[in-house]
């Protein structure tokens, strides 16, 4: 039987997590530290450590639902085999992104969160394996199956990086065009 967690120690998290993303709004997270979260949280910078280890462990919780959000628009695009025309799932992904384009450019940037990264990476090639499976290109324990969806994770996170640390920013329609049109042109697989 799982144990129930105290309802305080999620009002806390919860705290704590929404301080540390409006910080991440409003700065560079190298500039930010424990005691600016505890302070933003109203809470001692003690009961900080009492639930996270640092403040990335913190970062990479504050932006679970938005990875969710993500990862649920994933798993409803066609990501292996590709239909000619781009569909609305993909500009979905970049739309998504945008809405919460600083705290994405902050996660991913040079001085962003390596565990998000990671957290994303994983997650997006986790999507890309069901659907290599589901394309008939192997079981999901294959290396082959495991090495292409990283490689289409990896590549995923490299085009979004770009496009949001980009000096001339491009809306979120440009920027899925131009990344459906290099998608075609790179050899993915299309349908039809």
């Amino acid at each position: 039987m799982a144990r129930r967690t105290d309802p305080r120690v999620l009002r806390t998290r919860a705290l704590l997590r929404a301080a540390a993303l409006e910080l991440a709004a409003e700065r560079e997270l190298h500039s930010i530290t424990i005691a600016n979260v505890a302070e933003r949280a109203t809470v001692n910078r003690a009961t900080v450590y009492q639930h996270y280890q640092d403040l990335d462990e913190l970062m990479l919780d504050a932006m679970e639902d938005e990875l969710a959000g993500l990862i649920g628009l994933a798993a409803r695009c066609p990501l292996v085999v590709l239909p000619a025309e781009m569909p609305q799932g993909f500009l979905d992904m970049f739309r998504h992104v945008e809405t919460e384009a600083t705290l994405y450019r902050r996660m991913l940037g040079p001085c962003g969160s390596p565990r998000f990264v990671n957290r994303l990476r994983q997650l997006v090639a986790e999507q890309v394996a069901l659907q290599l499976v589901e394309a008939g290109a192997g079981r999901a324990d294959e290396a082959g199956v495991e090495l292409r969806a990283h490689c289409s994770a990896g590549a995923f996170i490299g085009l979004v990086t770009c496009w949001l640390l980009r000096p001339d920013w491009l809306p979120a329609e440009e920027a899925a065009a131009h990344a459906w049109q290099g998608l075609h042109l790179g050899g993915g697989k299309s349908a039809g």
